[in-house]
């Protein structure tokens, strides 16, 4: 596996939203299963998948595919209690850091309920109005 994507794997199953930064080109672009907009920069994504990773409980890679810039984590977390799937589509730069990053759930209830933590959660973090612009 290639050292970033195992670098991920493992700051997102040990919850450690500090590993996450360093593995992010500066430009990053983020596309969350909550709606049809970009997050962009890197410390704006850190932010996002930090609250996400704190909303998702239970959570657990079933498989890890890839090869080169492209790869696909596929995983089971809960959700509010609710169960659900998905993959992070990645795709890495010249300079093996994460460029592109998608991810992809099921089904629409679960998405529904990470939508409405995730409002609840930045709604109480003041310093998240800062990446307001990052969103496109």
């Amino acid at each position: 596996m290639h050292p970033t994507i195992q670098a991920f794997h493992d700051a997102v199953l040990t919850k450690d939203d500090t590993g996450l930064l360093p593995l992010f080109a500066q430009d990053i672009r983020f596309l969350p299963p909550t709606y049809w907009k970009t997050w962009t920069g890197n410390r704006a994504v850190a932010a996002v998948l930090g609250h996400v990773n704190a909303i998702f409980t239970d959570f657990t890679y079933r498989r890890v595919l890839g090869d080169g810039r492209d790869w696909m984590l596929e995983f089971h977390c809960k959700v509010e209690g609710l169960d659900a799937v998905g993959v992070d589509l990645i795709t890495l730069n010249d300079d093996g850091l994460m460029q592109e990053f998608e991810v992809v759930m099921r089904p629409y209830k679960t998405v529904g309920a990470l939508r409405e933590a995730m409002m609840a959660r930045i709604a109480k973090d003041p310093g998240f109005a800062a990446f307001r612009d990052a969103m496109r």
